[in-house]
């Protein structure tokens, strides 16, 4: 128990008459488990202690095989025979200290130790077709689950993709922002009057927030505490129609309201928020690029291309040039906030207030992880310019003598030596004599007889086979498995579990599952955090020898 387990060989029996099911009985303070010698034999048992109520022995000295009797809160009855009083001896005290540790008062069960992810009753019935179709993952749910080695949730758990089936197809995406840009949102008139409507409906309103961070900061600092829902949108759509009217003076009307209204100019100015983040990608960027051999490229800065402008009129607008916004300005941050994606689920599209909260929150993550991506930025900045500014003459030799890499087709090389080795195998000779793969049947009987006559007459004090016979054999035989790795897949015919009994070779496949079963919930419990997992480790050690 130093290890706080005990196998020991013994008879797995019914009743005390059972001839028995020889196999290997595992303990350990939790749980004991019983794994016949035949893996094709059916009795198996694995169970907690804290279903056993009771156990008997047969004393030393009794002319009684030494037998263990586990009496279940069913009553039934688990006998189990060993091969001798020593076995038993320590098995007992095994199960002493496994029924008084169970018999103690039970504490609360620690729910964060079993996975509390249980499949849903449609991911079940899913589960079940798969296993009506697949015979081989029934047999794997048959041995584990069925037995009680695994339960269904974590049976299940390694085959999440399997189980999802059609509802890990449906979209866990978020639904990005539509490619149309807000100016496409033409307001509409009546035709009668010189009243303009605007139609703000939760979407158009999520993509004003994202686009437009000093909205949003302005939303949630002016509604409701300063003015009404509908008097803020009404100062934005009044903005906007100022910004987008297509007569000169447009500029020149916008200033003036804004001049006149605080609160209108909240829309009008230059969003300081976009100013920043600007300011913060701009210090992103290496700054060791050369801007000027790139400025060629450009040639609509060569004489006699572009758009020749009036310089009176730029004079003129530049007077409120605060107040304008270009139509380039508007395509690339629209451009931005699309690539970039919304953190805003459909779902959360109810109102204005509910968009606007949702950003917020989304924000103040991007906030944190913006604050810790330019602390980074900045360092690899530095490390950049301290590498770029690097004094030549002052530097080693970066030219080492590297060979040029050139990366083929492994395949191709275990190939090429595969048939190099083959070929070499049927080319050597055992000593001096070449060797003769095809005798008939007259030939096989006459050796064999001369070799009988031969130990009959000089007796065994020689090998039956010569060391270098057996070595050139053991070289060709090993020569001929490996190949069979490379191979596989290439050449049905060459594949070692083809050349068995289909019988051997199912039993191969099914022990080859089960190990591949049993490794990923071994790999999957670690680290091994709780108890839970402790006794899962366990089991799966136990189920793997």
């Amino acid at each position: 128990m130093a290890s706080g387990q005990v196998s020991k060989r013994v008879k797995f029996k019914s009743s005390v008459k059972d001839p028995g099911t020889p196999g290997r009985l595992f303990l350990t303070l939790e749980r004991l488990m019983f794994k016949p010698n035949s893996p094709n034999s059916a009795t198996k048992l694995n169970m907690e202690f804290r279903f056993v109520k009771n156990h008997k022995y047969t004393k030393e000295g009794s002319n009684k095989a030494p037998m263990l009797n586990l009496t279940s809160s069913q009553g039934v009855s688990y006998i189990f025979e060993f091969e001798s009083y020593d076995d038993l001896h320590v098995c007992k005290e095994c199960v002493g200290k496994a029924l008084s540790k169970t018999g103690e008062t039970p504490k609360p069960i620690d729910t964060s130790e079993v996975p509390s992810e249980q499949p849903s009753t449609e991911e079940l019935l899913f589960g079940m077709n798969m296993l009506r179709e697949n015979s081989e993952l029934q047999n794997l749910h048959k041995r584990f689950v069925s037995d009680g080695i695994l339960t269904e949730a974590e049976f299940w758990a390694t085959r999440k993709k399997l189980l999802g089936g059609n509802f890990s197809k449906k979209s866990k995406q978020r639904t990005g922002l539509k490619s149309f840009v807000l100016s496409d949102t033409k307001p509409s008139t009546d035709g009668r009057t010189n009243k303009v409507t605007f139609t703000l409906t939760p979407e158009i309103v999520r993509e004003v927030f994202a686009e437009k961070p000093a909205v949003h900061r302005a939303y949630l600092d002016l509604v409701p505490k300063k003015m009404s829902e509908r008097d803020f949108w009404s100062k934005y759509c009044r903005a906007e129609y100022l910004q987008h009217a297509k007569n000169a003076n447009a500029a020149a009307a916008a200033a003036a309201e804004a001049a006149e209204d605080e609160e209108l100019a909240l829309f009008l100015k230059p969003d300081d928020i976009l100013a920043s983040e600007t300011r913060r990608k701009i210090r992103c960027v290496d700054p060791t690029l050369n801007m000027e051999a790139d400025e060629g490229d450009d040639y609509t800065h060569l004489p006699d291309h572009g758009i020749v402008r009036d310089g009176s009129k730029e004079i003129t607008e530049s007077q409120h040039e605060l107040y304008i916004r270009t139509l380039s300005q508007e395509l690339n941050r629209h451009a931005a906030v699309v690539l970039q994606g919304t953190p805003i689920d459909e779902e959360q599209l109810k109102d204005t207030q509910t968009v606007a909260e949702a950003l917020k929150q989304s924000k103040q993550g991007q906030n944190a992880s913006n604050e810790e991506t330019d602390m980074n930025a900045n360092q690899d900045r530095l490390s950049r310019i301290s590498k770029m500014m690097e004094i030549d003459d002052l530097q080693a030799s970066s030219d080492l003598p590297l060979a040029p890499l050139s990366i083929k087709d492994p395949r191709d090389y275990f190939d090429s030596q595969q048939a190099t080795a083959l070929k070499n195998s049927r080319d050597t000779s055992i000593g001096t004599d070449p060797v003769k793969r095809i005798l008939s049947a007259e030939e096989s009987y006459a050796s064999l007889r001369d070799s009988i006559s031969l130990i009959k007459t000089t007796g065994l004090v020689d090998p039956i086979i010569k060391p270098e016979v057996a070595v050139k054999v053991l070289s060709v035989l090993t020569h001929n498995i490996s190949s069979t790795k490379y191979d596989s897949g290439k050449n049905h015919g060459l594949s070692v579990l083809d050349t068995l009994p289909n019988t051997i070779k199912e039993e191969l496949l099914y022990h080859w599952t089960s190990l591949q079963e049993l490794l990923k919930h071994y790999w999957s419990s670690y680290p091994i955090t709780t108890t839970y997992l402790y006794t899962k480790v366990n089991v799966v050690i136990l189920l793997s020898e």
